[in-house]
């Protein structure tokens, strides 16, 4: 994914996305649950398709890697939200996306239990954010780089990262 500048990562909540127009600050809080399982939903489809292991453009993986990696999202900020809502201030490992990509073999993974994983995860997660309400929306974690997040920061910036590769292959 393109990031104009990951340790600033405020711009994603901000600003219109400039590649995919996703306007994070315009979602309501309350509606990334149902954005999460609309996303779930379009990756069943997508990875589906005969040709979802093979790349299209130079730039941009195939939507089997996309897939892998927005499997990969949904488990990592699941832990991540599960920690905020139930830790005070928690501090979470790096998670190195690219590397993960190469070690896992993301292009080689079978797409039928990739869209299965989505299946599985994506309702856990939704289920999570639909039962944020009042203060949880403030509760805060935090970065191995330091960056802060609240439960609704992480939520439009999460959402944004579904939004986003759903653009990259063109669902």
């Amino acid at each position: 994914m393109i990031v104009p500048d990951d340790k600033n990562w405020t711009w994603v909540i901000e600003a219109p996305c400039p590649e995919c127009g996703f306007v994070a600050a315009d979602l309501a809080r309350e509606s990334v649950a149902e954005l999460v399982r609309a996303n779930a939903t379009t990756w069943q489809a997508a990875l589906a398709a005969p040709d979802a292991a093979r790349r299209t453009r130079d730039d941009r993986w195939s939507p089997l890697e996309y897939g892998c990696h927005v499997r990969d999202v949904l488990r990592v900020y699941d832990e991540r939200l599960r920690r905020m809502l139930t830790e005070v201030g928690p501090h979470y490992e790096n998670w190195d996306q690219d590397i993960t990509a190469i070690e896992d073999r993301y292009g080689e993974q079978d797409p039928t239990t990739v869209a299965a994983e989505i299946a599985a995860i994506a309702p856990v997660i939704a289920d999570r954010f639909a039962g944020a309400h009042g203060d949880d929306w403030q509760r805060t974690g935090y970065r191995s780089d330091g960056a802060a997040f609240t439960v609704e920061t992480i939520a439009r910036y999460f959402a944004h990262d579904l939004v986003h590769h759903l653009w990259d292959i063109g669902a």
